[in-house]
């Protein structure tokens, strides 16, 4: 078995190759908006024809209710969470806000804890993604007024959905209540974070910069390699071809693992 690693950072729109001298691969930078370093981890990739059959459906009923009132409780919950996964994926606003979370709220009563807290965290993206700020929070409240714990995957999403609404002292808030839940950051919180808050350059959002990189060494592997690669980055942008678009950036750290 060999296994792969690629990392990938989001930068606004491009892709580069470059090779660190830390590093013995090359590594893509790729340029775009803000989204979620995570990877789904119940999806199979194949929707079932029933799970195609309610989409298609969705896309041509001028009442999404009624089609899914007839037809989502007769799916599987494999489908019915391939389906929820698929609505996300193609984000599209009128659609997706409505059925998803019809199809979410059907789903969140069937499945184990540690899914429950996936769907959460796929909602707060997409609500993030359309600006539903409101919606999101109303979410990450029920998560708390259930007794549950977010977990990092959760707390990134939230945050994420902060930043894109330009509420900074709101997503600091989620990152210094991370503790207090049992959960710790990892490097999407961190690259967004920190690039959010240089972006500003407002002096009390330095300070808080310099507590971010301070933080960096309890909870990064290699958070000198890390702090290093957040600054190429970001001479990167400030030197080569973004143009107007550089106060629309978003950095993303992505890492993954695959198998061949």
């Amino acid at each position: 078995m060999i296994l792969r690693v690629c990392e990938r950072v989001a930068l606004c729109g491009f892709e580069r190759r470059f090779s660190s001298s830390n590093l013995n691969y090359n590594r893509p930078v790729t340029v775009c908006g803000l989204r979620s370093s995570y990877k789904a981890r119940r999806r199979t990739r194949i929707l079932s024809k029933e799970s195609i059959q309610v989409i298609h459906a969705l896309k041509l009923a001028k009442s999404p209710d009624h089609v899914l009132d007839a037809k989502l409780s007769r799916l599987l919950k494999p489908d019915a969470l391939n389906l929820f996964d698929e609505l996300l994926r193609q984000n599209e606003l009128s659609l997706s806000l409505k059925a998803t979370n019809t199809v979410f709220n059907f789903i969140r009563e069937e499945v184990g804890h540690d899914t429950l807290l996936q769907l959460y965290a796929d909602m707060i993206l997409l609500l993030g993604r359309n600006k539903k700020i409101d919606m999101a929070e109303e979410l990450f409240s029920e998560v708390l007024e259930k007794g549950l714990k977010p977990d990092t995957r959760m707390c990134g999403e939230m945050i994420g959905a902060y930043l894109q609404a330009g509420m900074t002292e709101k997503a600091m808030e989620i990152y210094g209540s991370m503790k207090e839940w049992g959960c710790s950051p990892d490097k999407f919180i961190f690259t967004v974070l920190i690039t959010n808050l240089e972006r500003n350059g407002q002096q009390q959002h330095q300070q808080l910069v310099e507590s971010l990189k301070q933080d960096c060494l309890h909870y990064v592997e290699f958070p000198d390699r890390f702090l290093q690669q957040l600054q190429e980055d970001k001479l990167f942008l400030q030197g080569g071809g973004v143009g107007s678009c550089l106060h629309k950036i978003k950095l993303e750290l992505k890492s993954h693992v695959t198998c061949l």
